[in-house]
């Protein structure tokens, strides 16, 4: 990270609790060096184990990576960033508009069944990917699911949150003969009455 880059990326950390009189003992490890280590970590794909020894003992950088990611302060230090360009770009802070899509991704061996599932209308056995960003292409929020955990038409399909028939498709996986052509959420339009 160069010292412009780390100049704009400070004034958006948060601010540790020693330094505003909150208590607490104060940091041992200057935190440029760790979010260097994070940021090579996640652009490489490297595991924690296969550290560089230029940076801090491996150890010490994922309990702040940890402690970060566990007091929410990622998403806030995300959030800060985002509103930052979008200020930069004659924009609202907060996004008005976002665009939504989903991705399914084939899953290893390896990941438990747990946290994977089956997409019917795509026929894959893994993980989805659910993205939200705005109309500058700057990421709002990421979920990932373990996929769709039923087969078109197969049983416990239900079309609704509601619905207790188990004959029509869900809301984004496709339409089957049994679910009506109409984009109403009420039970009734979906299901028919009852």
């Amino acid at each position: 990270m160069t010292d412009a880059e780390w100049a704009e990326v400070r004034a958006a950390l948060p601010v540790p609790g020693w330094l505003e009189g909150r208590g607490g003992r104060p940091e041992g490890y200057c935190h440029r060096q760790m979010v260097d280590a994070v940021r090579y970590l996640v652009a490489g794909g490297v595991s924690w184990r296969a550290m560089p020894a230029d940076f801090s003992a491996r150890d010490r950088v994922y309990a702040f990576f940890r402690r970060w990611r566990d007091k929410g302060w990622t998403a806030e230090f995300h959030d800060r960033l985002r509103d930052r360009v979008r200020e930069a770009a004659g924009r609202d802070r907060e996004p008005t508009a976002g665009i939504i899509d989903a991705q399914s991704v084939k899953a290893a061996a390896s990941v438990p069944a747990a946290t994977r599932g089956f997409d019917g209308g795509k026929k894959v056995n893994g993980r989805k990917r659910h993205i939200v960003v705005d109309i500058l292409g700057l990421l709002v929020t990421l979920v990932v699911t373990g996929g769709v955990r039923h087969r078109p038409g197969g049983p416990g399909r239900h079309c609704w949150p509601g619905c207790a028939s188990g004959t029509g498709a869900s809301r984004g996986s496709g339409r089957t003969a049994a679910t009506p052509a109409t984009s109403s959420t009420s039970p009734e339009a979906c299901c028919g009455s009852r």
